[in-house]
């Protein structure tokens, strides 16, 4: 009679090749899941004002950094804010060498140990961007203003840009030159009528009504434009012509008031001199 097989012992190189092509399967699936949770940046935005530029993305990063590039229209790509988890790059140097130029950037995502990073990493490209015709004006601000009779006189204070020229920081009039306008905004004090002027310079000088208060405001704009044309109304002023008469008045008051005084005293020493000189023309001593 045969004596039938028992159940075959595995050798130990199938064991070894077994375990070998699991480790290399689970390697595999963990390397998949890595590169699936490096996401690609979205949703790119150019926020600018006065020249201030910074460039906005989504999404927050969670197993991922982001490298940003930026380049001029048909020039070389330049790296900032190197693998960061930021979700904002500030390009306001780059740009303000030549805000006339067209800029376009984009956002790279790597895993999170990019430094080691060897593959293809995905990124995103940004809009356009040229700042000179792009970036909003900022609220400006009224620098003093005075009303004399029936003129009301407006001067407004030009922001200052970070854009440079010969180490010196440029003004948004020095930038955009004729291309910046202003528009006043003035209504009287007791109404809310509101007027409106306009000037290519940084002066406002208007007719108004003698002693009447009046309230303005001012806002930069640039006409030529498409887009972001007009800033933010800047904050409200207001004359106060009652405040000016009440000084005027309390002014006279005292100038009456001091007079009398000087006259009086003056006319008290007057009369004591003359009293002093009686006293001695009747004095036995003058007599004799």
């Amino acid at each position: 009679m045969e004596t039938l097989p028992g159940p075959r012992t595995p050798c130990l190189e199938d064991t070894v090749a077994r375990m070998l092509l699991l480790g290399l399967v689970l390697l595999q699936v963990t390397g998949a899941s890595g590169i699936t949770d490096v996401v690609a940046a979205y949703n790119l935005t150019w926020k600018s004002t006065n020249f201030k530029t910074i460039l906005e993305w989504e999404p927050k990063p969670i197993n991922h950094v982001y490298t940003v590039q930026i380049s001029p229209r048909l020039g070389n790509w330049k790296s900032k804010c190197f693998y960061t988890t930021d979700t904002e790059c500030d390009l306001t140097d780059e740009i303000v060498n030549n805000v006339n130029q067209t800029y376009l950037a984009r956002v790279f995502s790597y895993p999170a140990d990019a430094t080691d990073y060897a593959g293809e990493p995905q990124f995103t490209n940004s809009p356009e961007f040229t700042p000179y015709l792009e970036t909003k004006l900022g609220q400006p601000m009224i620098q003093s203003y005075k009303q004399v009779g029936t003129k009301l006189n407006v001067t407004v204070q030009d922001a200052h840009t970070l854009v440079r020229m010969n180490g010196t920081f440029l003004s948004l009039r020095d930038v955009f030159g004729k291309d910046l306008s202003y528009t006043l905004y003035y209504w009287k004090a007791s109404s809310t009528g509101k007027k409106t002027a306009k000037t290519s310079t940084n002066e406002f000088l208007i007719d108004v009504d003698k002693g009447e208060s009046y309230c303005f405001n001012v806002q930069a704009v640039i006409p030529s434009r498409k887009v972001n044309q007009k800033s933010p109304e800047s904050l409200i002023e207001c004359t106060s012509q009652e405040k000016e008469m009440f000084l005027v008045i309390g002014m006279v008051v005292l100038a009456v008031i001091i007079l009398t005084i000087i006259l009086g005293v003056s006319l008290y020493k007057c009369r004591k001199v003359r009293r002093g000189r009686g006293g001695k023309e009747g004095s036995p001593l003058n007599a004799a």
